[in-house]
């Protein structure tokens, strides 16, 4: 009961404006970056129990468009859906890259994936025009269904021939290269610190 093999975050929240959880946190930064970020750190020793524990981070092509300003990273100067939703995505993939450092040596591996663009309940917390535009954006951009979306996220999760293999992004069903933001271990550091001060508050 103590063990546990694999785990998923997988959030992918947004928000039309910029709202603060009941921790005093930006929405996004909270339910896409944070919840990962502590629900792994809790799990981690049972991960580490496992004979080969795995931990996958669903994170977006997203991240492309975005860099971390540290000064802001909560969106509280300036909020944008796109701003905030990128963002939060790069910390994701940035999250992936650091804690694969830290667990170097041992049998459990992190890898970060972009499902693709799935055609869920993504966006349907918003008010009915968002929530329109986002549905008809799924319907022009050939959006795919939930069951293709989860296919790369239990391959991560279950592959044999993926053994092993950590601190690695994933797109488009194959290994890829992140942007270059993320790939800054000064910054993929800086992160990591910011988000314990957030945690341990």
């Amino acid at each position: 009961a103590d063990r546990l093999d694999v785990l998923v975050n997988n959030a992918g929240a947004i928000f039309s404006r910029r709202q603060v959880t009941a921790d005093g946190l930006e929405a996004t930064f909270a339910l896409n970056h944070m919840s990962y970020f502590l629900l792994t750190n809790l799990l981690l020793n049972r991960l580490r129990a496992a004979e080969a524990g795995r931990i996958v981070v669903v994170a977006s092509i997203a991240h492309r468009r975005a860099e971390l300003d540290f000064d802001d990273l909560q969106c509280e100067r300036r909020y944008s859906v796109r701003t905030a939703y990128s963002r939060s995505k790069l910390a994701n993939i940035m999250f992936a890259y650091a804690l694969a450092r830290r667990l170097e040596g041992s049998p459990v591996t992190v890898n970060a994936l972009h499902p693709g663009l799935v055609a869920s309940r993504f966006g349907s917390n918003n008010g009915w025009l968002f929530r329109n535009a986002v549905r008809l954006g799924f319907r022009l951009s050939g959006a795919i269904g939930v069951e293709e979306g989860a296919e790369l996220n239990i391959r991560l999760a279950s592959d044999p021939a993926l053994a092993g293999v950590s601190g690695r992004y994933f797109s488009g069903g194959r290994e890829a290269r992140s942007s270059a933001a993320s790939l800054s271990v000064e910054d993929q550091e800086r992160l990591w610190a910011a988000s314990e001060a957030i945690a341990a508050r």
